[in-house]
C-alpha cells in the first residue's frame, strides 16, 4: 500500500481492518511502519496540502479532509500556516480557472461564485477581497 503513495496510520488501519486482520496484529504492524519510518503522518499531512492545493483546493476544507483521514490537527496545522504556500494565488488560480478573467456585476453571479470559492475551502474574506 505504501509504494504508491503516502497514507494515514488511520487509512493503513481501515485497509487492514477491512482484510480482517485481528486488532493487535493492525496495532503492530502500524508500531512497525512507524519505527521504520515507512509510515508518518506528518509526512502524509504534507504530501496530501500540497497535492490538494496544487489542484485549487483551499486551507478549510484541506484540513476538514485530513481529519477525515484520521490525522490530528496538530500534525497538520503547521504545513496550513506554511509561508511558502500563497493561498491568495491558490484562490485567484482557482477563480480563474473556472470563471477567467470575466468580471462580475450581477449579485445572483457573484453570490454563485462565491459559494463554489467557499466549497473548494477559502475563507470568506479572502473571497471578498479577491472579486472586490
Amino acid at each position: 500500500m505504501l509504494a504508491r503513495r503516502e497514507h494515514s496510520a488511520f487509512e493503513i488501519r481501515r485497509k487492514l481492518k477491512h482484510k480482517e486482520l485481528d486488532e493487535t496484529e493492525i496495532d503492530e504492524a502500524i508500531a512497525t511502519l512507524q519505527q521504520e519510518g515507512l509510515l508518518s503522518d506528518e509526512r502524509y499531512a504534507e504530501s496530501y496540502i500540497n497535492m490538494r492545493q496544487a489542484k485549487g483546493y483551499g486551507p478549510v476544507r484541506i484540513a476538514v479532509e485530513l481529519r477525515e483521514r484520521g490525522v490530528a490537527e496538530a500534525v497538520y496545522e503547521p504545513y496550513l500556516r506554511d509561508q511558502s504556500i500563497d493561498w491568495m494565488a491558490v484562490l485567484k488560480a482557482a477563480y480563474e480557472k473556472k470563471y477567467g478573467s470575466s468580471r462580475c456585476d450581477d449579485y445572483r453571479e457573484k453570490a454563485k461564485r462565491m459559494r463554489y470559492l467557499q466549497y473548494r475551502g477559502f475563507a470568506l474574506d479572502k473571497i471578498h477581497e479577491l472579486i472586490e
